[in-house]
């Protein structure tokens, strides 16, 4: 512990002097880093899927080295420094797990997320509403997974999860009646619906929305690049393919990956 004490009392030391020293640091403001602090988010966020733990460490310490500019600004102005961060997250931690320091109870995670929003809405300064804790900014699969946590926190959901399908399939219906229509207004809608519908099925069954798409953009990447390189070996561009010949080759990249799976 008291090595870790050390070494964040090293990096407060560090940023003072580079706020104090450095030209570009000097210059920076908590607007003009916002861009690179998601930027370090998404970073942070690839590692994790890529299972590299190495990368995780780097990049958890880049977004430390954020936090610990923000405040250390914020200080500058007397508006709040690294001590009220670190306090006030304490305070909170405390506060809302009151099943470990209070008397309450809790046996399951699923209570430990229902009195967690119960008590953000009791809270000075928290929650108004049970979803005006979700970030407008927030992008749009990982905002409705929380919109739809957030209701689950207070009890509307479905009772059986198997009984999402049916509002999927109603949802795909509509859809398919709006696009023998060629209403955009409405198919978009609809279609939203359906997006709606298939992320709420996702986290019933404990599926992220996120990364699953995105492992799948991963493999369409990967498939498509072995594509591109069986056709530049033979010498003919995509555009001169037939798709059943490019289908071909794709099947082919498929089969390849299980292969080597």
């Amino acid at each position: 512990m008291n090595e870790t004490l050390q070494s964040f009392e090293r990096l407060l030391n560090i940023m003072n002097e580079l706020r104090e020293k450095c030209p570009w640091d000097r210059e920076q403001t908590i607007g003009s880093i916002r861009p690179l602090t998601i930027e370090e988010t998404y970073e942070l966020s690839e590692a994790i899927m890529e299972g590299d733990l190495q990368s995780v460490r780097k990049e958890l310490g880049d977004l430390l080295l954020h936090i610990v500019f923000y405040a250390k600004i914020a200080s500058e102005s007397s508006a709040f420094g690294m001590k009220d961060v670190i306090d006030g997250l304490c305070e909170k931690l405390i506060y809302r797990h009151p099943h470990v320091f209070g008397e309450h109870q809790a046996d399951s995670a699923g209570q430990v997320v229902k009195n967690w929003e119960q008590l953000k809405l009791k809270e000075k300064g928290g929650n108004k509403t049970v979803l005006s804790g979700v970030p407008a900014s927030l992008p749009t699969l990982i905002k409705a997974r929380r919109v739809q946590e957030k209701a689950r926190a207070v009890g509307f959901d479905w009772e059986q999860r198997e009984q999402v399908w049916d509002k999927v399939q109603e949802e795909l219906d509509e859809l398919r009646v709006e696009v023998k229509k060629a209403d955009d207004n409405k198919m978009e809608e609809e279609f939203g619906d359906l997006l709606f519908a298939m992320v709420n099925a996702a986290r019933l069954y404990d599926i992220d929305p996120e990364t699953a798409l995105e492992r799948t953009n991963k493999k369409f990447i990967r498939r498509f690049g072995y594509l591109e390189e069986q056709t530049i070996k033979k010498g003919k561009p995509l555009t001169q393919m037939t798709l059943e010949e490019m289908n071909k080759i794709w099947e082919e990249a498929k089969s390849h990956e299980n292969s080597i799976s």
